[in-house]
């Protein structure tokens, strides 16, 4: 187990860690500014069939569909306003935020963190999606994918987790009873409307209700709310459920430690932050249910993620087996992945705030808020992406700075 004072001499010793913490909160405070202005919203990567100008003519066919969506979100700049898709609020970036502000309050002690913390974790009671069997939440728009369309409001176990863990910080920090009510509510809804594909004593638990649509962080991510709330209720079936979730992905690693987005044949690629995902959802059950048979597979996933997906200078890689595109969403994932396993690896703080600094130079406009995409020096998206960007960096951010704030103090 790493020491938190040998943690705080490996940053002072990397990064002048007074001025880290400002460069930090500096940041932060521009973002929280930038994200005030806007009243936390944004576009999101994959909104394009809001395009109230455009919709019409894909006469909803699915091939059509998935051209504007992927239109939208691949152009080089932002086409949004001129396709009256409007910035608006999202349910995945309303948690993120709670987490970022749970944290800011936990390292400053300043009411106004744990404030907005309230606001967006009750935005989410309010802007649940309806008819499920427990808490759950989806996107504010349709989603056409190969495999179908996911409509509007239709939840995903990738955001009721991300959610619920959200809402367990909260519980934890706070001791809200609601807080741990709500994590529970949405462990009902993963039991209930979720189906559980069986692989001999393993299960993949399905991407959305009533679709056959299997990939691996959703898998983890719901066996790792299932995990974390057990070890507030002690409810056996959550226990249960999340061992034989991890079980199927844990078996399914590659014999290099990584793992495929999905194993169907076209989903056959390794990127960077859906395997941070994937281990953050390993280290939840650990650290939660203290059974330790998945360690090794996650420490083998962990020092290839560390080793594939980042340059000498903190830039974070997209793809195992290229660079670019410079997305925002790697940038967060590794930070707040790299502050998770600190307590595992000497070297993890010292990467994460490498990798912050790298961001902030190279990715937040002077108003604030995070690009989307970097191509090259000169060519870059700077769509304000808000659960995308804005909302993973705030957290991520606030995640580093609380770390360092932390172990300064023991």
């Amino acid at each position: 187990m790493v020491t938190t004072a040998f943690v705080g001499e490996q940053i002072e010793n990397s990064h002048n860690g007074e001025d880290l913490k400002n460069q930090l909160y500096q940041s932060i405070t521009l973002l929280f500014e930038w994200l005030e202005k806007n009243d936390y919203r944004g576009y999101d990567t994959f909104d394009g069939l809001n395009a109230r100008y455009l919709r019409p003519l894909t006469f909803e066919n699915g091939v059509l569909r998935i051209a504007l969506q992927q239109s939208v979100r691949r152009f080089l700049f932002n086409t949004r306003p001129l396709l009256g898709i409007r910035k608006s609020h999202s349910t995945k970036g309303m948690g993120f935020l709670a987490k970022g502000f749970l944290r800011l309050h936990l390292a400053t002690g300043r009411e106004i963190w744990r404030q907005k913390a309230d606001f967006a974790l009750r935005w989410l009671i309010e802007n649940q999606s309806k008819g499920y069997s427990g808490a759950c939440w989806g996107n504010h728009f349709d989603y056409q994918s190969r495999g179908g369309c996911i409509p509007k409001g239709t939840p995903t176990i990738v955001w009721t987790s991300l959610i619920g863990h959200a809402f367990l910080d909260a519980y934890d920090q706070l001791k809200t009873d609601e807080y741990l009510e709500i994590a529970k509510s949405a462990c009902e809804h993963i039991l209930v409307d979720i189906q559980a594909f069986p692989y001999d004593d393993a299960v993949c638990l399905t991407y959305v209700p009533s679709q056959d649509s299997r990939v691996h962080n959703a898998n983890t991510l719901g066996a790792s709310l299932l995990g974390r709330t057990y070890s507030h209720t002690r409810d056996e079936r959550y226990l249960n459920l999340a061992k034989k979730a991890l079980l199927y992905t844990a078996r399914r690693q590659r014999d290099d430690g990584s793992w495929y987005y999905a194993e169907s044949s076209n989903a056959h690629w390794v990127d960077s932050f859906h395997t941070g995902y994937v281990l953050d959802c390993f280290k939840h059950y650990l650290d939660s249910t203290g059974d330790r048979q998945f360690e090794s597979t996650m420490m083998k996933g962990y020092e290839y993620w560390k080793r594939v997906f980042f340059l000498s200078d903190g830039t974070p890689r997209y793809y195992n087996h290229k660079t670019l595109p410079l997305d925002i969403q790697c940038c967060s994932q590794a930070i707040d992945t790299l502050v998770f396993f600190k307590d595992l690896d000497p070297e993890a703080l010292v990467l994460a705030a490498t990798v912050a600094k790298w961001t902030i130079k190279n990715m937040q406009d002077k108003t604030g808020y995070f690009y989307y995409r970097r191509y090259s020096r000169w060519l870059v998206n700077k769509t304000p992406t808000l659960h995308w960007g804005q909302a993973t960096m705030l957290c991520g951010l606030a995640g580093l700075y609380k770390s360092i704030q932390r172990t300064e103090l023991s």
